[in-house]
């Protein structure tokens, strides 16, 4: 068998998953493309099955399982946070203010990396805190290209409108003052994935004092090029 590891049964388990990345197939069409035996082939795609590895479409035939975007998806996480962070540090060292990272998770969105001032007043958001998605730059960035359905349900209590989040997608960026935090302002941009997807949004954040009543005029350009990169970053990790 060409690329043995010497674990046969794993070698076998990957000629299976290997056919199915095709498309669809069923327990005949694997055997032909895998070249085991039936019931190898058949004891081998149910076990993984088993693991929601494989799955089965409403033809009965075997396809790739529901586990291996789960397993995909925390990889993609995996890979945004080690590109961000030295981009964040960036960030933080041009403006002068806390940069975070934010993924949205159901009905919040989570800061899931941070490079925060080293003195001085700052807005700190640590790392895990999950915030509403009511409210804020980031927010409004994670919920600006969302199917529309999905967009007006998050509009609901929202202290931005549909106006707000036009314009954003409109100039690319965003900017709230006062609006989650009474006395902090914030400008974010949004990161893509494949497809161009937004996946997560990159923030800086202070006290108005510094940031102004206009923090956008400041801070977008820094804020959107360090989006862009990071961006750009996970395209060629791909």
């Amino acid at each position: 068998m060409d690329n043995s590891s010497g674990v046969g049964v794993l070698d076998k388990a990957v000629l299976v998953l290997n056919a199915l990345e095709a498309g669809p197939a069923s327990l005949a069409q694997l055997v032909q493309a895998t070249g085991l035996a039936r019931p190898t082939a058949h004891r081998l795609a149910v076990a993984l099955e088993h693991h929601r590895i494989v799955s089965r479409d409403t033809q009965g035939r075997f396809i790739l399982g529901p586990r291996l975007s789960e397993l995909s998806t925390a990889a993609g996480e995996d890979r945004l946070l080690a590109v961000a962070g030295p981009v964040l540090t960036q960030l933080r060292d041009m403006t002068g203010e806390s940069a975070q990272l934010y993924r949205r998770q159901g009905d919040e969105r989570v800061c899931v990396a941070a490079a925060e001032r080293a003195s001085g007043l700052r807005d700190t958001v640590p790392v895990g805190s999950a915030l509403p998605m009511t409210a804020g730059s980031a927010a409004q960035i994670l919920l600006a290209w969302e199917e529309p359905d999905r967009l007006h349900r998050g509009l609901r209590g929202a202290k931005f409108t549909a106006a707000t989040l036009a314009s954003v997608r409109r100039r690319g960026w965003a900017h709230s003052v006062g609006e989650r935090e009474q006395g902090v302002a914030s400008v974010s941009a949004p990161i893509r994935g494949s497809g161009g997807k937004v996946i997560a949004a990159v923030s800086v954040s202070g006290p108005i004092e510094r940031l102004t009543r206009t923090p956008g005029r400041m801070h977008a350009a820094p804020v959107v090029a360090a989006a862009e990169r990071i961006t750009e970053a996970m395209r060629r990790a791909n």
